[in-house]
């Protein structure tokens, strides 16, 4: 599944195999629980994201919520793509840091985080780096 058309969560979940539901349930409990207030959890683009309302940002250059988190099951892979990582090299060398903690090579993008089963990614610092990403700083980085 490389997009889905789901409306909802719940609806993109169910379509998921079990293996893959698993992994995905568990990083989402990861960003709810370490989502600063303010950003608002919906499907958009073919994937779970978490974004700015329009209300707080309407100046995107797309006309669709700034993109602060999504995360999405791909043909050969998971994904959690985290703007505020690519933002900031600090939070990315961090991230980088904590592959090698791990003695894992990571499979990232510029933007995204590629893993095909949950032991693969370093949750405690996806948590902290998502809990330390207030919505009021994220979409001043944004502008810059």
């Amino acid at each position: 599944m490389v997009s889905s058309d789901a409306p909802t969560v719940e609806q993109y979940l169910a379509e998921l195999p079990d293996n893959r539901r698993q992994a995905i349930e568990a990083v989402i409990g990861v960003v709810r629980e370490n989502l600063p207030k303010g950003y608002e959890e919906a499907m958009n683009w073919g994937m779970i994201c978490w974004q700015v309302p329009l209300e707080v940002e309407p100046d995107t250059y797309n006309g669709q919520p700034l993109l602060f988190a999504s995360l999405a099951s791909q043909k050969r892979h998971m994904a959690l793509y985290m703007m505020s990582v690519y933002q900031d090299e600090v939070k990315r060398d961090r991230l980088l840091t904590a592959y090698e903690v791990m003695g894992r090579k990571p499979n990232m993008g510029k933007s995204c985080i590629r893993f095909t089963r949950l032991e693969h990614l370093p949750l405690d610092v996806i948590a902290e780096l998502i809990r330390e990403s207030p919505m009021y700083e994220f979409v001043a980085a944004s502008k810059r």
